[in-house]
């Protein structure tokens, strides 16, 4: 790290880690087995649109990509914050820790652009079904993904908050991982510009796709209402239900971190919300996803039968 990023500090220290015994245990193995379940259910979602060929459509081509996104996000960090549970006196490297913090920016960004074209998706089936298959043709998702992650690149690259800050001591973290936030607190130079700073790219990156999504979603429920029959409403609508529960549940606790006032907020209140969002909302995405469809239950079916005959 050169120039500015010149200090004295050469590590931090993470605290946040509970330290009874018993607590840290069962911590552990709470959060480990979240992990498992994260890696089993993504994992599982990715397989079946992979081999079932009723499920090679759009929909389930931006599913799957969210399920690796998911897997990756929560590879982040989980495992350190496990390993960190064994280890006396956990501890990252100034390095390593804004190499996790750029990673956790990367793929939350990613998440909020993806979430927005896949409620592009949901609007042209709902609104558009007979022309469905035609307008979101595999070239146009490939470009939409391609989109996606280069316009993530594009707005982390030029990310200027870590490589503005200065840190000449404490070192002291009070959270799992090297989370933003809670590092730039530490910041001994430019505190308060790196925080306005964050404050407005985190309303371009959160605000600007919510906006997109509910404009969505705004014309997607003025669709359905001019259904006439019930059951075609219940199905559009359900359609829609797992796109906004995640939707919800990420931007709900995301605008909470990163756009409410810092004075209202606590390190431990943070601390926990950043686990939800990191660690517990990439678990409930393929249950969230799968539980109320009938197509990926019957895949499951499927390949289950396979493995048994053979």
């Amino acid at each position: 790290m050169g120039g500015e990023n010149e200090s004295t500090v050469t590590e931090f220290i993470l605290i946040g880690v509970p330290r009874e015994p018993l607590v840290k245990i069962t911590f552990f193995a709470v959060f480990l087995v979240l992990y498992l379940l994260t890696l089993i259910g993504n994992g599982l979602l990715i397989l079946l649109t992979r081999v079932d060929p009723q499920l090679h459509t759009p929909m389930y081509f931006f599913l799957s990509n969210l399920s690796f996104l998911d897997i990756c996000y929560t590879t982040s960090t989980v495992p350190q914050m496990l390993a960190h549970c064994l280890s006396k006196t956990p501890s990252i490297s100034l390095n390593r820790c804004f190499i996790q913090m750029y990673i956790s920016l990367f793929l939350g960004t990613t998440e909020c652009l993806l979430l927005a074209a896949m409620a592009y998706d949901r609007w042209v089936a709902v609104c558009n079904p007979l022309h469905y298959t035609l307008i979101m043709n595999s070239r146009v998702c490939i470009s939409l993904m391609a989109m996606v992650w280069s316009g993530t690149f594009f707005l982390c690259i030029f990310h200027p908050l870590t490589m503005r800050a200065h840190f000449c001591g404490p070192n002291l973290i009070n959270h799992f991982a090297c989370e933003l936030l809670t590092v730039l607190k530490l910041a001994c130079s430019n505190s308060h510009e790196n925080q306005t700073l964050l404050f407005s790219i985190s309303i371009f990156t959160l605000l600007v796709p919510l906006t997109f999504i509910l404009i969505t979603y705004t014309r997607i429920i003025a669709a359905v209402l001019r259904i006439r029959s019930a059951e075609g409403r219940a199905k559009a609508f359900s359609t829609c239900t797992s796109h906004l529960t995640v939707v919800t549940v990420f931007f709900g606790t995301a605008i909470f971190m990163y756009l409410c006032p810092q004075s209202q907020s606590s390190p431990d209140q943070d601390k926990y919300i950043s686990l939800f969002y990191g660690a517990v909302t990439p678990m409930l995405n393929p249950l969230v996803h799968s539980l109320r469809n009938k197509d990926v239950k019957g895949a499951m079916k499927k390949l289950a039968g396979r493995k048994m005959n053979s």
